[in-house]
C-alpha cells in the first residue's frame, strides 16, 4: 500500500476495516497509529488536509480482501489470545504492529531478499509522488493523496520529475503546433 497510496508510516498501521470501503475502492485516513507517553494510539492526522479519501488500485482493492481473510483466519487461530482493535494491519493476536521494531525490519528484509538498494520506508511515499508526477497525474490530485498542505509543498519537494514533464509538455506543444497530432 505504500506505493500505491503514498501513505506516511502510520497512516496504514492506524488504518481501520471501519475506513475502508472495498466496494467503492476507497479508504479514508482518519487516524494514525503513533507512540505517545510509552503508548500506542490512534490520534487523529494534524490537519484536515492529512484527513483524506483516498481511491484504491483495483491490486489494492484485492490484496486487502485477501488480507482480511488471512486475519480472520489469524483470529481464529488466535482464540481468547486475539485483542480486537478493528486495525487493518496487526500482530498474530490482533495487537498494532510495532513500527519500528516489526515493519521497518520486515521492510529492510524484503529489499535485501529482492536484491534492492536501502531504503528508508518513508522514500516509498516519494516513489509514488513522483511516478504520478511522470505519469501526468495532476500535481493538486498528487497533493490531495499525499495530503500535502499545499501544492507548492508537493512541486518542491518533487521538483527532480520536473525535467521529465517538461520535456513531455515540449513535445506535445511541437505536436500540435506542427500538425503532427
Amino acid at each position: 500500500m505504500a506505493i500505491p497510496l503514498g501513505l506516511r508510516l502510520g497512516e496504514p498501521l492506524g488504518l481501520r476495516w471501519q475506513d475502508v470501503d472495498l466496494e467503492a475502492g476507497t479508504l479514508r485516513i482518519a487516524y494514525q497509529l503513533q507512540r505517545l507517553h510509552g503508548q500506542w494510539e490512534l490520534v487523529e492526522p494534524k490537519t484536515s488536509r492529512n484527513r483524506r479519501t483516498i481511491a484504491l488500485l483495483l491490486s489494492t482493492v484485492q490484496a486487502l480482501r485477501d488480507h482480511r481473510k488471512r486475519q480472520l483466519e489469524e483470529k481464529l487461530l488466535a482464540g481468547p489470545q486475539w485483542q480486537e482493535t478493528g486495525l487493518v494491519f496487526t500482530t498474530r493476536v490482533g495487537t498494532p504492529l510495532d513500527r519500528p521494531n516489526i515493519v521497518r525490519r520486515s521492510f529492510k528484509l524484503i529489499l535485501k531478499k529482492a536484491g534492492l538498494p536501502d531504503i528508508r520506508f518513508h522514500d516509498l511515499r516519494h516513489t509514488a509522488a513522483s511516478l504520478l508526477l511522470v505519469q501526468g497525474v495532476s500535481p493538486r490530485v498528487v497533493m490531495e493523496n499525499l495530503g500535502h498542505s499545499q501544492i507548492s509543498l508537493t512541486m518542491d519537494t518533487y521538483s527532480h520529475v520536473m525535467p521529465v514533464l517538461q520535456r513531455e509538455a515540449a513535445d506535445k506543444l511541437e505536436a500540435i503546433l506542427s500538425g503532427n497530432n
